[in-house]
Parts: structure tokens; C-alpha cells; sequence
């Protein structure tokens, strides 16, 4: 097997290798086999493992401490924390680190920031960054990062204007490439503009692309990221991933456009944001509506009937992130909505993946504008 590529960790003299171990799916395996699957990510010349106290509530923590009684060294450390006030990330941080056995963590992530109100409330007197820049000063960390879900206006956000960070984590895929795509087009170069590392996750788009394994990993890590951190649960899964990244070539931009444009999974539901809809004769927005919609459910409910365990991982995915009220938010500010459309069909063959624009904007409509009590089932 070759070996694994390494990128320079942000601004850091780090050298990491593209593919780290993320701990959330260890909950999922005994502690027996969590140590065999970290052990031989270590074997096989990996050293990014990443853990956060609120997986399991430190259950993941705990596995991974398992191995770093005796390979602390072999690995650059990361774990998450999720209280947003000085005392009690204080604490937490120590309770991480009893249950990593470890004096110390090369990376504490701010754990999912979603809102500017939690941004704010860890940079306020009292917030988390008192306790985050004190453990540092103690030695028990060495640098800062922060990650969040989805929509990256707040993690855009703290890169612009907040001190002190020097990495940030987020999801890239080829799927959400079209729900979110400030990801590549906004966060990715000013994370590089300020110097910061750049970790990705949810490659798989949280197991929906599980039938691409090797387009998804070569699609992220053609992307300038230093890191990305992938789940596993079984060795078998692993050894995959390792095959995989060791053979590692950046798509071309020929490749890129070929998965856009015939991946089965972006079919011809997904909107590519090409814009060649428009214009709309009344002056509807079709792509940007397209786009909350996919801030909204990630364009998974589509309304195609589908065996119960493809229906049962969409139905599952497609508020992981939960940004459904940025998405309502956004769709109310619109001078023109999706009810306006006349049905006129004008659109309809401009579109080069024939989406039947007409019944989607119906359906987006319905979505951006159902009370939450109903989002469970919309």
C-alpha cells in the first residue's frame, strides 16, 4: 500500500496526512474492536484522529483513550466542545481530557456554531474563548478551530471577524456542493486569505452517497482542504477508505462536470444552479429559490416513491443539519415567490437536467412556507 499524502495544516508547521479518523461512529462498535480500527488507522501511517465530548456523551472520548494510553505521540489529536459559557467548557475540557488520557489536545474545535448568537455568546465576557485561551495558556490545548453544519454564513462569519482561531471544520461533498456552495465559492478562500487550517467532513454526505465511496473522497480532497476527517465502523470500511486515498489523483475539471451532470443520486430533482432557467417571464428567482430548498431539507423529499431503505436514509438526512428556519427566513425576504409562477412552461426546456421546475417550485413553495409544526413530514 503507498503511503498517505500529507498537507500542511493551515498556518501550522504541522504535517498531516488527508485522511483522519473521525470518532462519532465509534459509539456504533465495542470497545474491542474501536481499539483494533484506531490501531490499525495508526498502522497503516494516519495520524489525525478526532473525537468531541458530546459524541455519546464522551463515549467516543473515552474509545479513543483507550489507544492513547500508549500512542499519544503517534497522532495529532483533536477533540470538540460544545458548551458555549467559560466555566463549563472549562470543565468540560478536563473531562475530555481524563477520558483521552492525555495532558493535552493539539485541536479543540468549537463544536457546531450555527447561529451569530452562540458566535457571540462564546466571544462575549464569560463566553467559551475565555476558557478555550486559558486551557491554551495551561498547556492543555495548542490551537483553536470551530465547525458548524450546513449553511456557513457564521462560520464565514467568525473567519471575517473574530480572533484567535486557527482552524475551521466543515461538510464537502458533491451532493451539498449544490445546498451550500458558499462552502467552496466564500469559506474556502478566506479560511486561506487568514491562514487557517481547513478540515473537512461528511464526504459520504452523511452515508447517502455510500454507493460512491471513491468519487466522493476524490471530490473533497480535490478541493484545498489540509485534512479530511471520515467515520468508520468496521475494518473492512477502513481498509476501503486507506485503498482509496492512497491512490489518490485530483479529479480533473472534466470529471467534476461528469459527476454534476450523471451521478445517479443528483438525478433530475437537484438543482445545478446554472441559472439557464431564467429569466422567468415573472420574474421569479427559480435557483435561488432552488437554493433554500436545499438549505431547507437538502433537496431530499422529492416525492418519488422508493424502496422503504433508500426512503429511510433520505427521510433521515434530510434535516441533519436543521437549518430549516434560516431557509424559512431567507424565502420570506423574497419580493417574488414560487407561488407566482404562471405555469406558463417557458422554463421548462432550458433546463439541461429536466427538472420539472414547475412542480418543484409547487413543492418548495409548500416547504418554505409550512408551519414547523408540520417540517417533520415537509
Amino acid at each position: 500500500m503507498k503511503t498517505l499524502e500529507k498537507r500542511r495544516f493551515g498556518s501550522t508547521d504541522e504535517q498531516l496526512t488527508v485522511l483522519g479518523l473521525g470518532g462519532f461512529h465509534l459509539l456504533e462498535i465495542s470497545d474491542r474492536d474501536a481499539v483494533a480500527l484506531i490501531n490499525t488507522y495508526l498502522d497503516a501511517g494516519g495520524n489525525y484522529i478526532e473525537t468531541a465530548a458530546e459524541y455519546g456523551k464522551g463515549e467516543s472520548e473515552r474509545k479513543v483513550g483507550l489507544v492513547m494510553k500508549k500512542r499519544r505521540q503517534d497522532c495529532f489529536l483533536t477533540t470538540k466542545c460544545h458548551v458555549r459559557d467559560r466555566s463549563g467548557a472549562l470543565k468540560t475540557i478536563d473531562q475530555s481530557l481524563r477520558r483521552l488520557n492525555t495532558d493535552y489536545v493539539d485541536l479543540l474545535i468549537l463544536h457546531h456554531v450555527q447561529t451569530e448568537q452562540e458566535l457571540e455568546m462564546i466571544y462575549a465576557e464569560g463566553g467559551a474563548m475565555e476558557a478555550f485561551l486559558q486551557a491554551r495558556e495551561e498547556g492543555k490545548l495548542r490551537f483553536i478551530g470551530i465547525s458548524g453544519h450546513g449553511v456557513p454564513d457564521v462560520l464565514i462569519k467568525a473567519i471575517k471577524e473574530k480572533e484567535f482561531l486557527d482552524a475551521v471544520m466543515t461538510g464537502f461533498n458533491f451532493y451539498d456542493y449544490f445546498n451550500f456552495p458558499d462552502t467552496e465559492h466564500k469559506l474556502i478562500p478566506l479560511a486561506k486569505e487568514k491562514g487557517l487550517a481547513i478540515i473537512g467532513m461528511k464526504a459520504l454526505a452523511d452515508g447517502l452517497l455510500w454507493e460512491y465511496p471513491e468519487e466522493s473522497l476524490r471530490y473533497v480532497l480535490s478541493l484545498p482542504i489540509d485534512v479530511l476527517a471520515t467515520g468508520f465502523n468496521t475494518l473492512e470500511m477502513l481498509e476501503k477508505d486507506l485503498d482509496i486515498v492512497s491512490r489518490f489523483k485530483p479529479i480533473s475539471p472534466e470529471e467534476r462536470e461528469e459527476i454534476f451532470t450523471q451521478n445517479p443520486i443528483l438525478g433530475n430533482y437537484v438543482c445545478r444552479l446554472c441559472n439557464k432557467c431564467l429569466p422567468c417571464p415573472e420574474g421569479i428567482n427559480i435557483p435561488e429559490i432552488y437554493l433554500y430548498e436545499g438549505w431547507y431539507d437538502r433537496q431530499l423529499r422529492d416525492w418519488k416513491i422508493r424502496d422503504m431503505p433508500e426512503f429511510s436514509l433520505r427521510d433521515r438526512l434530510r434535516f441533519w443539519y436543521d437549518n430549516r428556519e434560516i431557509a424559512r427566513d431567507a424565502y420570506k425576504q423574497l419580493k417574488i415567490r414560487a407561488d407566482a409562477c404562471t405555469r406558463c412552461g417557458e422554463c421548462l426546456p432550458k433546463c439541461p437536467y429536466n427538472i420539472d421546475i414547475i412542480t418543484k417550485l409547487e413543492y418548495c413553495h409548500f416547504k418554505l412556507t409550512r408551519e414547523a409544526a408540520s417540517s417533520i413530514f415537509f
